[in-house]
């Protein structure tokens, strides 16, 4: 809209004098005193022919909004708002003036719906970690803060139950760096000992707590966990030589690596051969 100010449309009750409020997207007003009604056409010469559609494509947009719960839905009535809104600008006066910002409050609840869409699809998903972060972003829309507090059971719950499993894992990577150290640097076993714990303590935090650090954890516990277990095998219970059980140790997983890969290629090159 232009900076030219604009004059509120200021109307009194022909029966009290009081106020009147206009409710421009049902198309009456109401004295704020008596209650008498009137049609704002009727107050309002040409009103109708002035700002019937775009009252119409608000309405149409506000249904929208109330009516759907997709992403497309939100999107389309964020559309209709801002079209509506440039049309009103054009128009700068008192009701185009009203109308706009009807319109941009629409776009904000457009934006919230879009979002609070995104984060119910991962609720019901049950996935809860992506479902939180979308509802953090619309927290009082809706049952956004209800399907937050489950969210919240939901995740501490299954934390608990991966406890014993993180307990693991979490071990896994320090007893790789503390043998290493034994190994190299003649470490005696208790310190190895405690290295082992409080790598493992602090890991076990992390993957307590989820996110990226958690799946790196767990990505990285995962490719040296047989090469470990094989080294602990063959240099502390049949006594081979280190270098040697590293070598079997590293060597061993990639070679049955290679020959699973060349199986799963070999069978889907038949399998197209046959389609």
């Amino acid at each position: 809209m232009s900076a030219t100010a604009v004059t509120p449309i200021t109307f009194k009750c022909k029966i009290c004098a009081g106020d009147i409020v206009s409710d421009y997207l049902t198309g009456t007003c109401a004295c704020a005193n008596c209650g008498n009604k009137w049609n704002i056409s009727d107050m309002i010469p040409g009103f109708d022919a002035k700002y019937g559609r775009i009252i119409t494509n608000i309405n149409k947009a506000n249904d929208m909004l109330e009516n759907n719960s997709k992403v497309a839905s939100s999107n389309e009535a964020r559309l209709l708002f801002k079209t509506c809104s440039i049309e009103c600008r054009g128009i700068n006066d008192a009701v185009s003036a009203e109308l706009v910002k009807i319109c941009e409050s629409g776009q904000k609840k457009a934006e919230l719906l879009a979002t609070y869409v995104k984060g119910k699809n991962f609720f019901d998903k049950q996935q809860y970690s992506s479902a939180m972060t979308e509802l953090k972003k619309v927290k009082g829309f809706r049952d956004t803060d209800a399907m937050l507090a489950i969210c919240q059971e939901e995740m501490q719950k299954k934390r608990v139950k991966l406890i014993p499993l993180a307990v693991i894992i979490s071990l896994i990577a320090p007893t790789a760096v503390a043998l290493f150290f034994k190994e190299k640097f003649s470490w005696p076993i208790p310190i190895v000992i405690l290295l082992i714990l409080a790598g493992s303590a602090g890991l076990g935090y992390l993957l307590y707590r989820g996110g990226v650090p958690a799946i790196i954890i767990k990505i990285v516990s995962f490719v040296i966990a047989a090469p470990l277990l094989l080294y602990i095998v063959l240099a502390y219970m049949f006594h081979v030589p280190v270098i040697i059980s590293v070598l079997i140790a590293v060597g061993i997983p990639i070679v049955l690596g290679f020959i699973v890969l060349g199986i799963a290629t070999t069978g889907e090159n038949k399998n197209n051969n046959k389609t």
